[in-house]
This record gives structure tokens, sequence and C-alpha cells, in this order.
């Protein structure tokens, strides 16, 4: 559809080569395949520059007059998004540890979509590829086979790591929406922009704030956090914490990315069992996400919860 777009308006093909990798990644996949073979290190810059400019963005912050209803909109969209990417993302797609309807499904997916965090198809694709190679040359974000700035946030800003390896997720390709998400996930972070402008706006009366200071604090600065938090259970709970259980990788559990994550800093656990909806696998292992999807199964929400055995939480430990 977007392609016939440009067609009628007669876009010179450089131009219109140019837009369908930014906003169709089909098309960018197959770009990118037509070309030679790409290494690790080839950094794609056309990604590069929307994901430093909303670090930027976030930073205009300083200059806008703070309100309480701002910083709320920040927290709210980080907890929502951050719960989305944990329970969903990860938890839901990644690893299938609980069940829910295709409706919910579609929903959080949406949601987390919006954290620009890519679509959950090509999310769980390399988040599987993780657990097969982690901490081995084929782990795309290991902070022992790459340097700690790569694993952080450098690999997916790489040409090679764009595509989708399709024969991890053949069970969520068949789901046309999640498809759909995943090819234009441009779209839902620039809905929700649109949203909290006129949010903003419609509350600029009273808070004394427009819809520009709603969506710096609601999408960018909460954007940011959510990054950083998402991405430090890659690098840093691969480098520094405990390690409960002999894994045959570096994962270690540590309590303030556990905090800041919602319960995903329980990383060695993790690894010793993923199949678990429960990754802080006692009581003192705070683990908000868990907690959360426990409460919407008392409505049917999600169901089937899968939850690691005594026997298998106390091998090895």
């Amino acid at each position: 559809m977007i392609k016939t777009c440009f067609d009628l308006y007669l876009i010179p093909y450089k131009m219109k080569s140019f837009l369908l990798k930014i906003f169709d990644n089909d098309y960018a996949e197959r770009y990118y395949q037509s070309k030679k073979k790409l290494s690790d290190e080839s950094i794609d810059w056309l990604r590069v520059i929307p994901f430093f400019t909303i670090h930027l963005i976030a930073l205009t912050a300083i200059w806008i007059k703070f309100e309480w209803i701002l910083f709320a909109a920040a927290l709210g969209f980080f907890v929502l998004r951050m719960f989305a990417i944990t329970g969903f993302y990860h938890r839901y797609f990644s690893h299938k540890t609980f069940k829910t309807s295709r409706f919910i499904q579609f929903l959080f997916a949406f949601i987390g979509a919006t954290a620009a965090q890519r679509g959950p198809i090509w999310w769980a694709s390399h988040h599987r590829r993780h657990h097969v190679n982690s901490d081995q040359e084929n782990d795309h974000h290991s902070p022992h086979i790459h340097d700690f700035l790569w694993s952080h946030m450098g690999w997916f800003l790489a040409k090679k790591n764009f595509f989708t390896d399709r024969k991890f997720v053949k069970d969520l390709i068949k789901f046309k929406e999640l498809v759909w998400i995943d090819r234009f996930d441009w779209l839902p972070p620039s809905i929700l922009i649109m949203l909290l402008y006129f949010l903003g706006e419609y509350l600029s009366p009273v808070y004394q704030i427009s819809g520009t200071s709603m969506v710096i604090w609601g999408f960018f600065i909460s954007t940011v956090f959510v990054y950083h938090c998402t991405f430090a259970v890659n690098s840093i709970a691969h480098i520094w914490g405990k390690q409960r259980y002999e894994t045959r990788e570096q994962s270690k559990n540590n309590f303030l990315i556990a905090l800041i994550t919602f319960g995903e800093g329980w990383h060695n656990n993790h690894h010793h069992f993923p199949g678990s909806i429960r990754q802080g696998f006692y009581w003192w292992e705070i683990d908000f996400t868990y907690y959360c999807l426990k409460f919407l199964s008392l409505f049917g929400i999600v169901y089937n919860l899968r939850t690691v055995s005594k026997s298998l939480k106390q091998k090895h430990s």
C-alpha cells in the first residue's frame, strides 16, 4: 500500500527507496539482503539518527517548567510499557510462560511496540536466539564476546541484526496482526505521540502544560528509561551480580536490575529455567511483572501460568 502511494506521487527512485527503508521493514530486509554480506560491525546509520534523537529530545525537558502531571505521565507510561516488554515481549512472546487471548496478545504487542524496541516477532526472534547461543560466538549482545557498549545498545543498530530469523518464531508469524506491527513498527510510537500531544493540549488550561511538554515527558523521557532498563539486562546482568545456578553462560542475579525492570534482573534464575513466568524464584526476590500477571490471571485475562518446580529450583542451588 505504501509503495503504491509513492508510485502515484512519482517520487524519484532513490527517495522512494530511502523512505521505504524507514517505513517498511519488509522492504528494508529485502534491501539489505540484496547487498554484500554484512558484518556485525556494520552500523545502520539510518536508524541511529532516530535512536539518538529520542535521547536529545528527552534532554529538552530541562527547559520545561516542572509539573507533577508531567512526571506522572512519564512514570505511568514507563510502568505500562516496561510491563508490556517484560510481561509480554519477554515472558509471553519469547518464552510462552502463560497463555492469553488473541486480543490481549495484540493489545500488549501494540503497547510494547510503543516503546520503540521494534515489533514482538523481531524481539522474540533475537531473544530466543540469545538463549540458544548465550555468551557464545553467535550471541549478538553478549558483553563477554563483544564490548559492554555493544552489548548494551550497539548490537541492535547493526544492519545484520535488523533481520528477523523466522525459524525461531514460526509460532508467531502465523498471526497477521503481529506481522503487521513488526512491518510497520514506527506506527505505534507515532500514535502514542499524537495521543499524548492531544492529551497535553486538553489538560493545558488546568495544569499549565502544553501538548509538546506532555509528549517530551510522556513519550521521550519514559522511552529513554525503558530503553536503558531493558538494555541493562543484556549488559549488566551478564557481568555483575550473583550466580546461584551453574548455567553454561555468565548470567547473574542482580537486585538493582530486578527492581528497575520489574523482576528481569533475576537473570541467572531465568537462564536456569526460562520457561517460568516467575523469575524471582523465592519470596524475597521481588518480581513485579509476575505479581501483575498473577493479578490478571484472577480475571482470566492470562491463564496457564508456568512456574518452576521445587526440584528444579533447588537443583545446583
